[in-house]
């Protein structure tokens, strides 16, 4: 396979031919300017340094460094100085279908999921790889690059494979800072299925009290539940989820702002406003503006051909 199936239009980084995974590495000698993704991305800087610019300020970036962005979070890197980095994208559908699993997992689940948010990070997550584990990573994403030549259509578990062997390592390489950030052990089984409760009925009117007899437990002990395992309450965890679906809607529908907040669960525009403004730290407009295609919609054609494509 010659082409990378990972477009760049308008600001907004996505999959071009509906792949599942992305592994490449990539040469910033200039920088890269402000962009969002359609999927979640994972930078893993293996040469030179940039200035790592996001909602949460900017942070100088250097061999070892690792940047994970959800879906939706914006970011740029400035005065680059050869910086290059190894790219691991992941589909959100993928994320939520084959490993929904990995919400339960202690590590997996914080990096993946609960890590980005925790902490005031809306959305990012950055850690640091020493030598010895990113010689444990960077095989498994070389091998993920080379599985893009599998065109048969018979390698998406081997696809999966390597993803869960990089997302492993990486884990585990953080484990320190995750125990010391939230303990150790299993996610709580009503968390998990409070955190999908929320996602699946996201504009659905939610009060802790509701969410809490839904769940069969007192209104205090789920709070002290979701801050142990997730570093949020339940109802802040719902308002990230509420930002990143509207960004998602921004950047891939025409529907208006307004139409946007009562599909997400805040039909007060003021109130959308302020939310989505605290997340992303760019108003819903200007996010759409900034970000989205040029008709305020993203049409890709099938074949991906009328969209310039990121260098490797």
């Amino acid at each position: 396979m010659n082409t990378v199936p990972v477009g760049n239009t308008s600001g907004l980084v996505h999959f071009t031919d509906g792949a599942p995974v992305y592994a490449g590495r990539h040469r910033h000698d200039d920088g890269h300017p402000a962009h969002t993704h359609s999927f979640v991305e994972i930078a893993v800087v293996v040469a030179g340094a940039a200035t790592h610019s996001c909602v949460t300020g900017r942070r100088r970036l250097t061999v070892g460094d690792v940047v994970l962005l959800r879906s939706g979070a914006w970011h740029a890197y400035e005065d680059s100085a050869g910086l290059e980095v190894f790219n691991c994208c992941v589909s959100t559908e993928l994320l939520q279908h084959e490993l929904a699993w990995t919400r339960e997992d202690p590590l997996l689940g914080h990096v993946l999921w609960t890590g980005p948010y925790a902490m005031d990070r809306r959305g990012v997550l950055v850690a640091h790889l020493d030598p010895a584990a990113m010689a444990e990573c960077l095989p498994h994403l070389h091998a993920l690059n080379g599985l893009r030549a599998k065109v048969d259509g018979h390698h998406r578990s081997d696809v999966i494979a390597r993803l869960l062997l990089f997302l492993s390592h990486l884990a585990r390489a953080i484990a320190p800072q995750l125990v010391e950030e939230r303990g150790e052990g299993p996610t709580h089984p009503a968390v998990v299925a409070g955190m999908r409760l929320l996602e699946d009925r996201i504009a659905h009117a939610w009060t802790l009290p509701d969410l809490a007899e839904h769940l069969h437990l007192a209104p205090s002990y789920l709070v002290r539940l979701f801050k142990a395992t997730v570093g949020l309450p339940p109802m802040a965890y719902l308002a990230q989820q509420r930002a990143e679906t509207a960004a998602r809607l921004l950047l891939h529908t025409d529907q208006a702002i307004s139409q946007i907040g009562h599909e997400v669960g805040w039909p007060d525009a003021n109130y959308f406003a302020r939310r989505f403004k605290a997340h992303f730290g760019l108003s819903a407009s200007e996010y759409r503006r900034r970000f989205a295609h040029s008709a305020g919609i993203l049409r890709p054609r099938p074949d991906g051909m009328d969209l310039p494509l990121l260098p490797v």
